[in-house]
């Protein structure tokens, strides 16, 4: 308690009493106060300064609120290193997704179903990279969950130039993760198209992955066919021809002994994310304290008594003259 009350409280100590100790009275000679007995205050009143100076300290303690924790248990659960790679392309807006109640855009299901793939997997640090024409970081990875779901729901199409850059997305990807430490590495690719622009071949991606120990799952997202896009024209609904490169998909998940899949409704959209979120599993032990315990009380309780000890004391016998 010592160490506590030193750094903190002795100021205070030294503007309450030691400023004090300069004489108030002159006397000629005080040799002959020197032959009088000592008494028990004059010993007591030394402890004054002690006193005042433990009570700040404990009132000092109170303030940092100390807490015990209750219910220790240390849990084995699964941590991964994972990034997230959305395509942002127009054609994500194809509208051939939907809910009970409404229709979705691609772009739309695939936020819903990666918000709740976050959401269940909250000892992982997750990234999130979105791309089009080029990739853009969205966020690293990171514990806080909460701001990553704000940043994907900012997603939408049209935030960068319209192309598909396929390779160079998993290449930024695959950086967000190169210096991870984590025994499990995972790249998520969620596309609906072909790659049509960027510098770098998806396969050339693919085996810097596999280089890294990165593993790679990649998603088509869409129906086949022609489907609906938002307007309309004279002639009716506007429509587009749904083209998902699958071989390549195939070929840069099967290089790095990931897996490819294919989702066409939200409902298998979700089975693919909840596969990916079984697949990924890595032990790890992590201690938890669920309830807290407030410990404040008592070093308040104590301080006070102290103060007020010590403010009784000097106005009785101990108390100096003016």
């Amino acid at each position: 308690m010592a160490v506590i009350a030193s750094p903190a409280g002795s100021p205070l100590v030294y503007v309450r009493y030691w400023k004090r100790r300069r004489p108030h009275l002159r006397f000629s000679d005080g040799t002959v106060l020197e032959r009088l007995p000592v008494t028990w205050a004059i010993i007591a009143v030394k402890f004054l300064p002690a006193l005042y100076a433990l009570g700040i300290a404990f009132l000092i303690v109170a303030m940092a609120r100390p807490q015990k924790g209750l219910d220790e248990s240390r849990v084995r659960t699964e941590a991964v290193d994972i990034v997230l790679v959305v395509d942002v392309s127009t054609s994500m807006e194809a509208l051939d997704f939907a809910t009970a109640t409404r229709q979705m855009n691609r772009l739309d299901a695939a936020k819903v179903v990666v918000d709740r793939f976050i959401k269940n997997r909250p000892n992982d640090r997750i990234g999130l990279v979105a791309f089009a024409a080029m990739p853009y970081t969205i966020s690293p990875l990171t514990l806080d969950h909460a701001w990553l779901v704000q940043q994907l729901d900012r997603l939408y199409t049209g935030m960068l130039e319209d192309r598909t850059a396929i390779g160079d997305a998993l290449a930024s990807g695959i950086n967000r993760l190169r210096d991870s430490k984590a025994k499990s590495k995972v790249v998520v690719l969620l596309t609906d198209g072909m790659n049509n622009f960027g510098k770098l071949p998806p396969r050339n991606a693919a085996e810097a992955a596999k280089a890294l120990g990165i593993r790679i799952y990649t998603v088509g997202a869409g129906k086949d066919g022609m489907v609906r896009m938002p307007g309309s024209s004279f002639f009716g609904p506007n429509m587009m021809p749904s083209q998902i490169d699958e071989a390549t998909l195939k070929d840069v998940a099967a290089t790095t002994e990931g897996r490819y899949f294919r989702a066409t409704d939200l409902s298998s959209l979700q089975a693919v994310y909840d596969d990916i979120d079984a697949m990924e599993k890595t032990e790890i032990e992590v201690e938890q304290f669920t309830r807290f315990e407030e410990r404040f009380a008592g070093f308040l309780v104590f301080g006070l008594v102290c103060l007020g000890l010590e403010k009784i004391l000097a106005t009785t016998r101990l108390a100096r003259v003016p």
